[in-house]
């Protein structure tokens, strides 16, 4: 995993999916969103790091889109660090959460790389504001 630091959007995969977000058409936006967490929420047995940080990437712009934290990483899509949206339907908020601790969970190729790296309770720690706006 190319990562730089613990930050949803702070690693290869998750800018790159990220650039393909904000490539895409406004109209097209939640449906990627959607399949990205869905990809994660419904997947058994091990789970790949690179699916992971994209689902992390798309429940941490669910969360900005409920009033979680704000989107200022240099690496998240251009429309939302310049205060644009995306309309997020109701049933994609249970899902990020779904999505979110399955990454959290057994079988986990992030969690296991952050915990060798020693940085795991630091990086399950930036789900906490994420998961919160989620769940309210």
């Amino acid at each position: 995993m190319g990562a730089w630091d613990v930050g949803p959007f702070d690693n290869d995969t998750a800018a790159d999916w990220c650039g393909d977000l904000q490539d895409a058409d406004a109209s097209e936006r939640p449906e990627l969103i959607r399949r990205t967490l869905a990809t994660v929420a419904g997947q058994e047995g091990y789970l790949d790091s690179d699916v992971a940080c994209e689902a992390i990437a798309a429940a941490a712009i669910v969360s900005a889109q409920r009033g979680g934290p704000a989107i200022t990483s240099a690496y998240a899509p251009e429309f939302l660090r310049a205060g644009g949206g995306v309309e997020v339907p109701d049933d994609v908020v249970a899902l990020a959460v779904r999505a979110l601790d399955r990454v959290a969970g057994d079988d986990s190729e992030w969690r296991e790389l952050w915990e060798e790296a020693d940085a795991g309770d630091q990086a399950a720690a930036v789900f906490a504001p994420i998961r919160d706006a989620l769940t309210r």
